[in-house]
């Protein structure tokens, strides 16, 4: 049987499936994205992208069409705990609407705040807005209605099994990438197992409309979790919920929309119920994100309980990550170190996000606990109160650190403080470099080129070698001189190399004396 040869193909076009697609096409590769579902699942599941998932986004120009489709910007973000609907809340965690975020972002400009504010949306509307974006997109080549069933990693490429509606067909590629999720038959055909931790529960999630005031009697809000064993959440703010809950006897699963009502304490009307699904809370990351010419990202490499949003979030980061690096390789400017590195900066954000995910999800734990155990009402507002902090997360989100990266050029000494609630703005090599505005009105952010960029504060453009140097590797390097008091500030350093992923990868005062070690390492030779 033949076989089509391909660079790159994705498994999995879901959201991390797609702008890994997407992410390679922006630096010139062709892909081919397949999914087994013909259409987006009829299911939201996430519905949370972070700040700096928007700012990665951003560099894709889909950032406009996902705050058109989102929750209004007007709209705070607020969780809110009682032990029964029908009483007043015990506890209400608020955190700034994206219209109040925009404002202090505007009011800031010394690298505390992020480019992007966070975005709420369903998953599967992001999923359905990503494909179409990917179908425009002349490099990627999506074929949905395709699954794959077996893969062979030869060492020089992978051969991969298709099924469609057609039957069955070969597909030779130098790269395979599972982005197929938690049940990712792509890890399963690379033999690569799991190492899990903490609970693994049964849950169903109900989505549904419901006009019916019952369920604002409380005002508006993002979440409400409930002592009976349920969340609530608005999808849209207007009429449309997820209510999940842990499926404690079988006969929860009998009647799932009794069951929120009963686990709620409240009546309430359902104008439709448009989908239930079933899942298993579990808590994993995978042993290793590389097998090979296979790599995996997303749900196939990690996975978390949807408590303090890290899922797609954190596979969106993957994606930018991986993509840079497929596509550098394939150009021909970089080494096997680059995709050595994928692993070596991505599994520890998994690892550290899959410990925040913990910390949130005892909360939500002991919470029911508590109340089912007899705790007074001042008891358990005094527990949440001591929690308040959990949501004010900038610092997970927006200040993960590469520095133990084989491409980074470390430094000696001391690395900046990380805090929880805030972001460090750094240029420490392997850190997110600072978003500032210029003089001029733009942002930093947009100025930088798709490869990599050095940024050069020097008055007399110092940095210029850097061309040269590039040109002998065929690497695209972009020289930005700037010339701005504040963002010189803040950067710290007259000299930034900027990496695709607007990760810092060195930094100094003064040019080397011969750029070309140095552009080694960073792109991996």
């Amino acid at each position: 049987m033949s076989a089509e040869t391909v660079p790159i193909v994705i498994v999995g076009a879901g959201p991390v499936g797609t702008v890994l697609a997407l992410e390679l096409a922006r630096h010139g590769v062709r892909s081919v994205l397949i999914d087994k579902h013909a259409r987006p699942s009829p299911h939201p599941k996430m519905d949370y992208l972070n700040g700096r998932s928007m700012e990665l986004l951003r560099r894709l120009g889909v950032v406009e069409e996902i705050r058109a489709r989102g929750v209004g910007a007007e709209h705070a973000f607020t969780f809110i705990w009682s032990r029964s609907f029908l009483e007043p809340p015990l506890a209400t965690w608020e955190y700034l609407s994206v219209a109040e975020v925009r404002a202090r972002i505007a009011e800031t400009n010394d690298g505390t705040s992020p480019l992007e504010p966070y975005q709420r949306l369903p998953g599967n509307v992001l999923e359905e807005l990503l494909r179409a974006e990917a179908a425009r997109t002349p490099l990627v080549d999506l074929r949905l209605g395709t699954a794959l069933t077996g893969l062979e990693d030869t060492g020089e490429e992978v051969v991969a099994t298709l099924v469609t509606d057609g039957g069955e067909s070969r597909m030779r590629a130098r790269y395979l990438v599972g982005c197929d999720g938690a049940g990712s038959t792509v890890r399963e055909k690379a033999q690569i197992a799991l190492s899990r931790s903490g609970p693994a529960e049964e849950f169903l999630d109900v989505y549904f409309r419901s006009s019916d005031p019952a369920l604002r009697r409380h005002g508006r809000f993002f979440l409400a979790i409930v002592a009976g064993g349920i969340t609530l959440v608005s999808r849209d703010e207007r009429d449309t919920w997820t209510g999940f809950f842990p499926v404690f006897e079988a006969s929860d699963a009998d009647d799932p929309v009794a069951t929120m009502r009963r686990r709620l304490g409240v009546d309430f009307a359902v104008d439709a119920c448009m989908n239930v699904a079933r899942w298993r809370g579990s808590m994993a990351v995978a042993e290793a994100y590389r097998r090979g010419s296979v790599f995996l990202a997303g749900d196939a490499a990690h996975q978390f309980y949807p408590t303090g949003g890290h899922g797609a979030n954190t596979g969106i980061g993957d994606a930018a990550d991986l993509g840079w690096k497929l596509a550098a390789v394939l150009n021909g400017w970089a080494g096997a170190g680059a995709l050595d590195s994928y692993e070596a900066e991505r599994r520890p954000v998994a690892l550290f996000n899959r410990e925040m995910c913990h910390n949130l999800l005892e909360v939500w734990r002991r919470f029911p606990q508590l109340a089912a155990d007899g705790a007074s009402r001042e008891h358990l507002a005094g527990f949440l109160e001591q929690d308040r902090y959990q949501i004010e997360n900038l610092g997970i989100y927006f200040d993960y650190r590469y520095t133990g990266s084989p491409i980074v050029a470390s430094e000696r000494g001391r690395p900046p403080a990380w805090s929880w609630r805030g972001i460090t703005p750094t240029t420490w090599p392997g850190s997110r470099v600072p978003s500032v505005v210029l003089d001029e009105g733009s942002a930093i952010f947009d100025r930088l080129g798709p490869g990599f960029t050095l940024v050069d504060f020097t008055p007399g453009g110092d940095g210029a070698g850097v061309l040269d140097g590039a040109a002998a590797r065929g690497m695209p390097v972009t020289h930005l001189r700037i010339d701005d008091k504040n963002a010189r500030e803040v950067w710290g350093h007259d000299l930034v190399l900027v990496r695709p992923d607007q990760h810092s990868a060195w930094r100094g005062d003064v040019p080397p004396a011969d750029w070309g070690p140095l552009l080694d390492r960073v792109r991996g030779f």
